[in-house]
């Protein structure tokens, strides 16, 4: 009996992992039942404490559950948060609708690192459909396996080139077209420094909710993208988005 192709299974475990994603998170629990039973009684308050424990103590959340809680941030006047869950939001569920949203919160109280261009529309687009490309590239990846494995007799080295090419394409597509991870300035008046030290040059003060796509982490600074070079926040100033 012929083995099954190595190959198969570790591509069919990829692709079983990102089909998965959009399943995990979506149960149901009374404790969510409760915090939108709250919050569709208009007890705005009360609601977000419930939000914010189950995201917090059971790992879950869903569109609707993180954009009520930037409502009740904005409600309450606390735009830095509401900038915070909506970022969240937007880096799970990608919408123009809660990018809009964003640039306008940011607009009004003159924030940074909110682009309203037709690239980063263009970006929200491919975003959404990131996941979805991605399964598709690991399924043609895995049939193109295994016909190669049944054919390797006959299947020539141009076609295990191409192979190799395609295999090449996707880790690139993983690496590189990836969603960017950014933070939020976290404080107000943040300082932003030309190096990761408290001696180094002065660059800007950052308000709260001010974003910024960041780079890496370096002790205790972050790495951010400000006005095309590279800037240091301290950790605690920042809020990862995730």
């Amino acid at each position: 009996m012929r083995k099954t192709p190595a190959i198969f299974f570790w591509f069919f475990a990829l692709f079983s992992a990102f089909c998965l994603q959009d399943i995990q998170g979506q149960t149901i629990n009374p404790s969510l039942q409760k915090a939108d039973s709250l919050f569709e009684a208009g007890q705005a308050e009360p609601s977000f404490r419930v939000y914010r424990q189950i995201r917090e103590q059971q790992d879950q959340q869903s569109a609707r559950q993180l954009l009520r809680m930037a409502y009740v941030q904005e409600g309450l006047g606390h735009y830095p948060a509401a900038l915070y869950y909506l970022s969240v939001a937007q880096n799970w569920y990608p919408r123009h609708a809660t990018w809009r949203k964003m640039v306008a919160l940011a607009q009004e109280y003159r924030l940074t690192g909110y682009p309203n261009t037709w690239r980063q529309s263009l970006a929200i687009t491919f975003q959404r459909y990131y996941n979805r490309l991605l399964q598709g590239l690991l399924a043609i990846a895995v049939v193109g396996g295994i016909l190669l494995q049944a054919r390797r007799r006959t299947a020539g080295r141009t076609w295990w080139s191409v192979y190799a090419i395609y295999l090449l394409g996707v880790a690139a597509f993983l690496n590189l077209l990836a969603p960017v991870r950014v933070g939020l300035v976290a404080r107000p008046n943040a300082a932003l420094m030309a190096g990761p030290a408290a001696g180094a040059a002065w660059l800007t003060t950052a308000a709260a909710g001010d974003r910024f796509e960041v780079q890496g982490q370096q002790d205790i600074w972050y790495r951010v993208r400000w006005k095309g070079q590279d800037a240091y926040i301290r950790r605690p100033d920042l809020l990862l988005v995730q």
